[in-house]
């Protein structure tokens, strides 16, 4: 059944995911991008305040450098968080995406922590000029040991997933990764009218931010918001 991710910024948004029903909590800073990361201390304190009623996750930024994403994977997978999301803005080169992935597997295998893996993160709205193909990344990630692929947008202020992937793309795409063994989530500045569609998708997690906040996603997750979100999946997915 599809599982709601909710990102926060902190333990305060943090206490209100887990008290709306959101199902996996991530940490992420919405002020430094589609994958800024938070602060490890920041991270802590957000474990702490979910103190193990749901999965923490962590995003890690775009990765460049092998041996840098390599430590973060390990320094916050070492958290003992559920996995870490790390993308590829400004690499389109197949073999080097790959290099890095495997480096961030390394570092998360490195912490002896089996539970957490890696999810791969492809952007929607870069036309492949920017960063790898959604597809192509499927076959790195599998390769590569990650545990999952996500679909996001890279710029928030721009189209959401809806307007640049259609639904049926979007559930082809969906199915081939389930085929290769990954995990499959999708994000992008969706809306409460989007679960429907992206519920036929087939995918195995939704991720929200905006939707979850009182006023767009640089203001505060509220308990309210991520609720009305959480009672919507259940009629949907037939849980």
């Amino acid at each position: 059944m599809m599982q709601l991710l909710v990102s926060v910024a902190n333990s305060i948004e943090a206490r209100h995911a887990v008290d709306g029903g959101a199902d996996l909590i991530d940490a992420k800073d919405p002020l430094i991008g589609a994958l800024g990361a938070v602060s490890l201390d920041t991270l802590r304190q957000i474990h702490a305040a979910v103190q193990g009623r749901r999965v923490v996750t962590a995003a890690l930024g775009d990765a460049n450098d092998e041996e840098t994403i390599e430590r973060a994977a390990f320094a916050y997978g070492r958290s003992g968080i559920g996995f870490v999301k790390v993308g590829f803005a400004g690499t389109t080169d197949i073999s080097r995406v790959e290099r890095l992935t495997l480096s961030a597997v390394r570092g998360v295998r490195a912490t002896g922590l089996e539970h957490c893996g890696v999810v791969a993160v492809a952007y929607a709205d870069t036309g492949g000029t920017t960063s790898v193909n959604p597809t192509a990344l499927v076959d790195v990630a599998a390769r590569a040991g990650a545990r999952g692929v996500l679909l996001d947008t890279a710029q928030k202020d721009g189209p959401g997933l809806l307007r640049l992937v259609s639904p049926a793309a979007l559930e082809r795409w969906v199915a081939v990764a389930h085929r290769a063994g990954l995990i499959v989530a999708l994000a992008g500045k969706l809306t409460a009218d989007d679960l429907p569609v992206i519920c036929e998708t087939r995918a195995d997690i939704v991720g929200v931010r905006g939707a979850a906040c009182e006023a767009g996603r640089s203001s505060r997750v509220t308990a309210e918001r991520v609720r009305a979100l959480r009672l919507q999946l259940p009629l949907l997915t037939g849980r």
